[in-house]
């Protein structure tokens, strides 16, 4: 059985929309995953980002996608109640997080884990942790480079001739992702964080603005809604207690032209030059180097390091 065909099988039995965690622990309960023969140390998250690729085909895939937070998936083939398809706005999430300082006891640093975890997964990308302190900035002030780079391969999903030739045409399906993370958003902080967001990412085929804690204020939602239509910079949520929960709240624009100009400056962080060193070779021998971008923690890693850092009240 294959990991969307374990999906189609929960999906049917269920009628009902689910998220990918929801129909993994199903799945497991039924004694459904022994069939999958995988030997892959998360095929929690595999089934995850499988369902995230296969549903972004809505022509020709069967699953249907509902919410955000956690994206549901649900069949096209299967008859729902209208109670069961309500879609909510941005702007009346309910569960999404309020502020709580007091009980946010991890870092912003701490979350480069989970955002590399989301980028493999869920955006198929190989991504970079940049070190600031590597960097000068003396000479373009204080946004100098985001936390983190990424870039996706499509190795996997075409076809050799088809990579090849896509390369020749000067029409390259690679993409070049740009990230910066803060640990929570609110107005305390948007506009700064957002403009950094802005500078340092703007560069890239996508930007975005990565957060695990998000005000969930109407206005705010709508002036983050506002500057993110207005800049092309996407929001991401992470999702701390489950990583195959976050997701892309807002999309970033997908830019077709790098500036090169501004990642001519970026260089300046050795980190970053390593990164582009290494994308170039990647592409030349067609194969990716896992062991020279960030090391990806397990979904279970992740949830523990995360469940030691809360504030037991």
């Amino acid at each position: 059985m294959t990991f969307l065909g374990l999906a189609e099988k929960v999906l049917l039995e269920v009628k009902k929309p689910m998220s990918a965690s929801e129909i993994w622990r199903y799945a497991v309960d039924k004694q459904y995953t022994t069939a999958l023969g995988t030997q892959g140390k998360t095929p929690s998250a595999t089934l995850a980002a499988q369902l995230h690729v296969s549903s972004r085909d809505s022509e020709n895939s069967p699953f249907l996608t509902l919410g955000s937070r956690p994206k549901k998936f649900y069949l096209k083939e299967v008859q729902y109640h209208n109670d069961d398809l309500i879609e909510r706005d941005l702007e009346v999430i309910d569960d999404i997080d309020d502020i709580d300082n007091e009980n946010v006891a991890y870092s912003e640093r701490d979350l480069h884990a989970v955002l590399s975890y989301f980028i493999y997964y869920h955006l198929v990308g190989f991504s970079k942790t940049l070190d600031h302190k590597k960097s000068t900035k003396k000479q373009f002030g204080e946004w100098v480079h985001p936390d983190v780079v990424a870039c996706y391969f499509p190795l996997e999903e075409w076809k050799p001739e088809v990579y090849d030739l896509s390369l020749a045409m000067k029409d390259s399906p690679i993409r070049l992702m740009s990230f910066e993370i803060k640990r929570e958003l609110s107005f305390g902080n948007l506009r700064e964080s957002f403009f950094q967001a802005v500078s340092n990412s703007s560069w890239a085929h996508e930007g975005y603005l990565v957060t695990s804690v998000i005000s969930k204020e109407k206005e705010f939602l709508e002036e983050l809604g506002r500057l993110s239509d207005a800049f092309g910079i996407g929001i991401i949520l992470l999702d701390v207690e489950d990583p195959d929960n976050s997701e892309i709240i807002i999309d970033s624009e997908n830019k077709e032209a790098l500036d090169w100009q501004t990642i001519n400056k970026l260089t300046i962080n050795p980190d970053f030059k390593d990164f582009l060193i290494r994308v170039r070779k990647d592409i030349d021998s067609k194969e990716v180097r896992r062991e020279w971008y960030d090391k990806i923690e397990t979904r279970e890693e992740l949830i523990k390091v995360f469940a030691s850092k809360r504030i037991k009240r």
